[in-house]
């Protein structure tokens, strides 16, 4: 099983499987050096070549090789580095300043085949003689988790305590909480428990909860344009603008709870694209959608209480894991299908684990979430983390909420498993041409000139 909190990861914008994982994978590198380097090289291949300008790749690399992480660096520090970088074309490695021309240490090889995972990074270090001392080659797999490219698809030993329920699926999940008598959350309580003490396990929940409140609020607080160059103006602010301007009026529209969560999701992505700290959920692009949820739950929903929100973070940490273990989350294998999908569904089973659903109606509510993003691509205009993805989020996450819904109105029996549904996504994935997987060579990235 996978951690809730190696699945919400406190990170910064605009993409964990562009800026979080290089940024983790260019440190690890730094950090195994077995001497100082004068000079390294990148090499940045796949989606991460044909987009990575786009996601701020080369920026997310620079920062790792200079020891920042994503969940500690500062905007202060950020910037501090990145204009040493450009301007003065040195780099502080391991306590050592280096050269590093940026334009030319990194490149965007977009021709080199990826023969294991669409977003592959070569590392090389030289000392002064241009002899190299050290190689490594990591792909970052989606949602922040990285792994060196002999390591992908290679089952590993499991490692730590045993868990009292490790299940793999969902129809595992659905057996252990029969013969258990627990809900989804109780299970996943329990295997927390079994890592960390109970306190720990809280402390550190309600800490992601509160960096994703306090992204809803500093996004509805905003204003201006979008890095990137495609003139995005943020729309958090004038949304939440025109909705308290028609309640002063006495004239609110019918869908307005539904523009509600539509601005929580919008002014989370549009924090997201402007570089800001989010948390993945369970990656960047797809970070607005459990947020908006959740937030619903707190300010929408009757009775909402603390114990709520942790069992809704819980159980969408299992569903999320799911997909991890038996599918992927990442665009660039899986297309948005693998983002806002899997984020979808797990919103969808959170809220139902927090409004008293049993197991049976959260695996339905996460079946219902997914089937209806299945074969969505990932075709982002500019490389930007902003045009679909900004609205896509604001539409996974009214449809996680419907998904609850119609759930509970259900007593957890369908058709469809939610196991069919994963093994599904994975098959499509596979099927997906590549121009649809992250490369924005295709679909709308192509096209939006004409619409």
């Amino acid at each position: 099983m996978i951690s809730v909190f190696e699945l919400f990861k406190i990170g910064i914008g605009p993409s964990s499987s562009h800026t979080v994982g290089p940024m983790k994978a260019a440190t690890e590198f730094a950090v195994s050096l077995p001497a100082q380097p004068t000079r390294i090289t990148v090499r940045l291949m796949g989606s991460l070549a044909w987009t990575g300008k786009g996601h701020a790749t080369d920026t997310a690399i620079m920062l790792g090789l200079a020891g920042e992480r994503p969940d500690t660096v500062t905007a202060e520090d950020a910037r501090r580095i990145i204009e040493d970088a450009r301007g003065a074309h040195r780099l502080l490695v391991n306590r050592g300043m280096i050269a590093f021309d940026p334009l030319t240490d990194i490149i965007f090889d977009t021709a080199a085949a990826t023969p294991v995972h669409a977003n592959t990074m070569a590392f090389s270090a030289m000392d002064a003689a241009g002899a190299v001392i050290a190689t490594d080659r990591w792909c970052s797999v989606g949602g922040g988790f990285i792994l060196r490219e002999a390591e992908v698809g290679v089952d590993q030993p499991p490692s730590g305590p045993a868990l009292p329920y490790a299940f793999q699926n969902g129809d595992e999940m659905l057996r252990l909480g029969a013969l258990s008598g627990l809900s989804v959350a109780e299970m996943m309580w329990a295997n927390e428990r079994a890592l960390r003490p109970q306190a720990e396990i809280e402390r550190r929940v309600d800490a992601i909860i509160a960096v994703m409140m306090d992204c809803i609020d500093r996004g509805i607080a905003a204003d201006g344009e979008l890095p990137g160059g495609l003139k995005v103006r943020r729309r958090a602010r004038a949304l939440l603008a025109r909705m308290e301007a028609a309640s002063l009026r006495n004239d609110p529209l019918p869908h307005t709870l539904l523009d509600r969560v539509s601005l929580f999701a919008i002014a989370v992505n549009e924090e997201n694209a402007a570089g800001g700290r989010v948390v993945t959920a369970p990656t960047n692009g797809a970070a607005g959608v459990v947020p908006a949820v959740l937030r619903h739950y707190r300010d929408h929903c009757p009775n909402p209480s603390v114990e709520g929100m942790r069992d809704f973070m819980l159980t969408a940490s299992a569903i999320g894991a799911l997909f991890k273990i038996n599918a992927s989350i990442s665009g660039a294998e899986m297309g948005c299908q693998g983002e806002v999908g899997v984020a979808c569904s797990m919103a969808a089973a959170g809220l139902t684990a927090a409004l008293g659903g049993t197991n049976g109606q959260i695996e339905n509510a996460a079946e219902i979430g997914m089937e209806h993003h299945l074969g969505m691509t990932c075709d982002p205009v500019g490389g930007l983390v902003q045009i679909p993805c900004i609205e896509r989020n604001a539409f996974g996450a009214i449809k996680a909420i419907n998904a609850a819904s119609l759930s509970l109105h259900g007593d957890g029996t369908h058709r469809v498993s939610l196991d069919q549904v994963i093994a599904t996504m994975r098959q499509t994935g596979h099927d997906m041409q590549s121009k649809y997987k992250e490369t924005s060579l295709g679909g709308l990235a192509v096209n939006f000139t004409e619409c």
